[in-house]
């Protein structure tokens, strides 16, 4: 590729997005921010530092504080790789609370524009093409059924030999899906001019060659 590029790709849980974006930053050699993770780790920190999770005010200060760093795939905060810990059931339980502070969204934001900047960059999460990367050459959203990305989430979390039935996975992505899309501000929702996949019947393999697929389309416009 000519110019690098930088690609947003946006979704609900499970629905195969980090997966796919870690794919495409790999065969691309761009860098891959995970936004998700960014946010996790600040929960991380917030229930390791016993702060309220309903304190906004006090949540932003120690936020601005941290340091959220990417080595390849494992998230680094202030020097510690949480990559393990910000995936655990008491983190998914109250991120979609935390992550909807307008002041928190800022800091991130800003931290994550800031690492992108002058390269290429493959990010995922929830608001990367309407608010992060508005101006992004790719923008993709995924989607997948509700009782599909609860499979996802059941054989992800058995793997790790973290036990939760599928029906209490079902009803907490449903809990997210509500609370991202409802939240004030940057809620979940597919940029006007992303390209939609369901990846419902699809493999992973199938995913990267689909996003790489709109990806070669866009360079070839640019090269017109």
């Amino acid at each position: 590729m000519n110019q690098p590029m930088k690609i947003a790709i946006d979704g609900p849980a499970a629905s195969g997005k980090s997966t796919t974006a870690k794919r495409i930053a790999e065969k691309l050699n761009y860098l891959y921010i995970d936004s998700g993770a960014m946010y996790r780790a600040v929960t991380l920190a917030v229930l390791e530092n016993g702060v309220d999770i309903n304190n906004e005010t006090d949540i932003v200060k120690l936020t601005a504080d941290l340091e959220i760093e990417f080595d390849g795939h494992s998230t680094i905060l202030n020097g510690r790789n949480v990559s393990e810990s910000i995936r655990k059931p008491e983190i998914t339980d109250v991120i979609s609370i935390i992550s909807a502070y307008p002041a928190l969204r800022e800091i991130l934001v800003r931290k994550q524009q800031e690492m992108a900047a002058d390269r290429g960059v493959v990010m995922d999460g929830r608001d990367i093409g309407t608010v992060v990367f508005p101006d992004a050459d790719v923008k993709i959203y995924m989607l997948a059924t509700v009782a599909e990305r609860a499979r996802r989430r059941h054989e992800e979390l058995q793997a790790k030999g973290i036990a939760m039935s599928m029906d209490d996975i079902k009803q907490d992505i449903l809990r997210r899906d509500r609370l991202d899309s409802e939240r004030e501000t940057a809620p979940l929702k597919p940029a006007v001019d992303a390209v939609i996949i369901d990846t419902t019947n699809m493999t992973i393999d199938e995913q990267v060659a689909k996003v790489m697929q709109v990806i070669d389309i866009r360079e070839d416009d640019r090269n017109k």
